[in-house]
Order: C-alpha cells, then sequence, then structure tokens
C-alpha cells in the first residue's frame, strides 16, 4: 500500500471512528433520566397484560361461577373438613357419606400411621430443613426408599415431596430434544408437564391401545434417540388399567423406557395390593421407571420413583426437583413407611376393598349409572353427559349426605363430564346402598 493510499485509509478510518462517537453521544442524550419511568408513561400496554383480574385463565373461571349461581348450583370444591377424610366425614358439623377421598386403605388415620408421624416429629423435629444433598440424610428416608424398592423388587428408589412434581422432574430432566416421549391419551397432567419441560417430542396414543402404540413406534423409533413410554397402572378418571405385559413387549421389541404411574394402583390391584405388577405377576425390572405417590394407599404425603441403581443415583444427584427441593420432612415419611409394613401385614385391607368396589360397580349399572370404562377397582365413575347434570347431581347428592365430587370440562370433554366414587375399605355395603339409593332419587 502507497503512502498516500495508508494516509487515505486512516484518515476514512478516522471519520468513521469520529461518525460513530457522534451517533453514540447523540443516542445517549436521548435517553432520559429514569427510563423506567418514562418508559411507563408512553407504552401503550393493553390493561390485559398486567391485570391477573383479566387474565385468560381467571376470566374463564368467572364464567363458571356465574353460570352455576344461575342454575342454582353451589360450588361444591374447597369444602372444609373437619376430621379424619374417611368413609365419612364431617363438613360443617354434619356427617356425610364420603367418595371424594383416596384414602383406599383407610390408613390416613390408623392409630399406628399416626403414632409414626408423632414419633418422627419428636425425634427429628418438623423439618429436614434443605435438600438432602445439602443437609444431609436421616435414617427414615433411607429405610422408606428401601422398603418401596422391595415393594417392586428392584435396586433402589428415590422419594421426594410432590408427587406431581415427582413426574415433572423426572421426565423433564432425563429426556431432551433429540428424545421421543409416548403416552396414553388419558395420562395424567403431571407427564405432560415433565414432556413439555424435557423439550422431547411428544405424541399420544388410543387409550390402552398397545397396537396403535406399536405402529407408532414403527413410525417413529428410527428417528429418535430415547423414547419413553408412559402409562398408568389405574386410570383415575376412569378406573380402569393397561394390559401390562403386552406394553412391556413392545418396549422390549423397540428398544424403548418404560414408565408406569402407579398413583392410585398400588395398595389396589393385586391379590394382597402390591400393584399392577403383582396383578399380571411380572417382575419389577421388567419396567424401567415405576413411579407412584405416597398420599393415596400408603396415608402421606409425596411422589417416589424406584428402579434400577443408575437411574437412582443419577436422579438423586442431578434432577432438579430433588436436588434443589427440600427432603422430605420426617413426620410424612415416617407414615408412609408404617403404611408400607401395614400394606404388607394386613392384605385384607385391598381384598375388602375389591369386595366393596365390585359390589358398587353392579348396583350403579343395575339401576342404569353410566359407569364408562370403570373396572371395579377403588374408582367408579358416573358419566352425566353434562358438565350442568354433573354439578346438579353433586348437589342433590350433597343434600341427601353424600359428598361425591364432579369432574368437570376442561378436565374431561363436555360429553364425559361425571362424578367420580372414590371407594375405601372402610365403606360398608349400607353405605353403598344408600347412596345407590340417593342417586336414583336425585336422578329421578
Amino acid at each position: 500500500m502507497s503512502h498516500k493510499s495508508l494516509t487515505g485509509h486512516l484518515k476514512d478510518k478516522l471519520i468513521q471512528q469520529a461518525l460513530e462517537r457522534k451517533l453514540k453521544r447523540a443516542s445517549e442524550a436521548e435517553i432520559p433520566d429514569n427510563p423506567l419511568q418514562t418508559g411507563r408513561q408512553n407504552l401503550d400496554i393493553p390493561e390485559a397484560w398486567h391485570s391477573f383480574q383479566q387474565h385468560p385463565g381467571y376470566q374463564q373461571l368467572q364464567i363458571i361461577h356465574k353460570g352455576a349461581a344461575k342454575l342454582g348450583v353451589s360450588n361444591p370444591f374447597f369444602r372444609v373438613h373437619e376430621g379424619i377424610a374417611g368413609a365419612t366425614t364431617v363438613i360443617n358439623g354434619r356427617q356425610y357419606l364420603n367418595f371424594s377421598s383416596y384414602n383406599y386403605l383407610a390408613l390416613s388415620g390408623h392409630p399406628r400411621v399416626s403414632a409414626a408421624a408423632k414419633k418422627a416429629v419428636d425425634h427429628y423435629g418438623t423439618s429436614v430443613s434443605a435438600s438432602r444433598l445439602v443437609s444431609g440424610e436421616r435414617a427414615i428416608h433411607r429405610e422408606l426408599e428401601s422398603a418401596l424398592a422391595n415393594l417392586y423388587g428392584v435396586d433402589d428408589a428415590v422419594a421426594m415431596v410432590s408427587g406431581h412434581a415427582t413426574n415433572v422432574t423426572t421426565i423433564g430432566y432425563l429426556f431432551g430434544a433429540n428424545d421421543l416421549i409416548l403416552h396414553d391419551e388419558l395420562i395424567h397432567n403431571s407427564t405432560l408437564v415433565g414432556a413439555q419441560l424435557s423439550g422431547a417430542k411428544r405424541l399420544s396414543f388410543p387409550h390402552n391401545d398397545f397396537a396403535a402404540l406399536d405402529h407408532l413406534l414403527k413410525q417413529q423409533r428410527r428417528h429418535y434417540q430415547r423414547v419413553l413410554i408412559v402409562l398408568e397402572g389405574l386410570y383415575s378418571m376412569d378406573g380402569d388399567f393397561p394390559d401390562l405385559p403386552k406394553f412391556i413387549t413392545i418396549k422390549n421389541q423397540h428398544k424403548a423406557f418404560l414408565m408406569v404411574d402407579e398413583a392410585h394402583s398400588l395398595g389396589v390391584l393385586g391379590k394382597n395390593g402390591l400393584g399392577i405388577r403383582e396383578h399380571f405377576g411380572i417382575d419389577g425390572k421388567d419396567v424401567d421407571i415405576w413411579m407412584g405417590t405416597l398420599s393415596k394407599s400408603l396415608a402421606a404425603c409425596g411422589g417416589y420413583i424406584a428402579g434400577e441403581s443408575a437411574l437412582i443415583e443419577h436422579l438423586k444427584c442431578l434432577a432438579p426437583g430433588f436436588l434443589y427441593s427440600v427432603g422430605m420432612p420426617p413426620q410424612v415419611a415416617a407414615p408412609a413407611l408404617e403404611a408400607i409394613r401395614l400394606l404388607l401385614e394386613e392384605p385384607q385391607r385391598s381384598q375388602r376393598l375389591k369386595e366393596l368396589s365390585g359390589y358398587f360397580l353392579a348396583r350403579a349399572k343395575a339401576v342404569g349409572i353410566n359407569t364408562g370404562l370403570s373396572q371395579g377397582y377403588a374408582i367408579i365413575a358416573a358419566i352425566t353427559g353434562s358438565s350442568v347434570r354433573a354439578g346438579r347431581l353433586s348437589q342433590a347428592l350433597f343434600e341427601q349426605g353424600v359428598n361425591v365430587q364432579p369432574i368437570l370440562y376442561p378436565a374431561v370433554p363436555e360429553k364425559s363430564a361425571r362424578l367420580r366414587f372414590f371407594m375405601s375399605c372402610s365403606h360398608t355395603e349400607q353405605h353403598l346402598d344408600q347412596t345407590i339409593a340417593a342417586i336414583k332419587q336425585a336422578v329421578g
């Protein structure tokens, strides 16, 4: 480059730098002293974007409430129970037959279960204060997880403080953008949220249709790395269950992982109440991820994952919902452990539950109630065909001393609105006959 060219190049560069400085000063001059305040004054933001009262979800609630009020239907939700909610409960000083509790084995309120909670509080206090990685283990945690692993015949288990969060953090952490999650179309919300969090491709298949799942896998398996199939052991809306051995065969053929959510099936299915694994007589290791909750048959609160050591160690050290969440309180872990002991010692509780469930299902069908897919295992649906009819029937039964909650749109399709009757082994045939009579009277 010549001297003249070099001089010209430097001159152009200096001019460019001077221009950039001038533009910068001009830009800075336009910035107000209080940009946040000025921005608020100048921004033309619709009120709906910064008002919770105008949030679409809240607006939808108001429409539902107003519609119910016009129809003379009272709000059946958030009723205050004044004691233990089992086969019966007390609301506003009146005793009701109760079908809105997951206290399947009547262990919530059992003297031994309550005593275990009290003893744990005296020994450990009411909180472990932080994540178990931070605050350390308690013996009761390890005892509970060992008991859960033994129930399934697998290597280990991990207990978490929320059933919903157990699915969210497990699925959300283990799977990612290169993976595929296939689930039954009636799967629980926690699986859907976990799949969304994971970023994996998500596809549903028709309810309990293993042939449709097999077809999907033949089309899709080769396009993804890890593939997860998610089922429920007992579906909470309908009270039916999958043909688990068929799904195991399919997951093996396509080299996928199989996860079974036993929230409602542990304590209910199987000769001794050991869940869908016992019902079908399969090896616990044939399922890759066993999930369940502690709040139903086990009379406590929280969720768990059971499976091989590599899975459990991985989740304990790296799953955000466990790693960054407080450890299970002692007074929650201890009653769950005692409930497991009672489940094993007293299989007649589960056997009685199945007897009563079958009795109620048969009586309901005999009087023309549409029970849908219910199989007579703890959960019996009474499908009304509309949310209005479900709400009115729930209220009519409440006035007759029967507490049962309606399931309305959008929780289920409008034509599938229903009441769900949850059985307890402490119900009696007299309770059930009285309830059937009340339904007959309410529907005319």
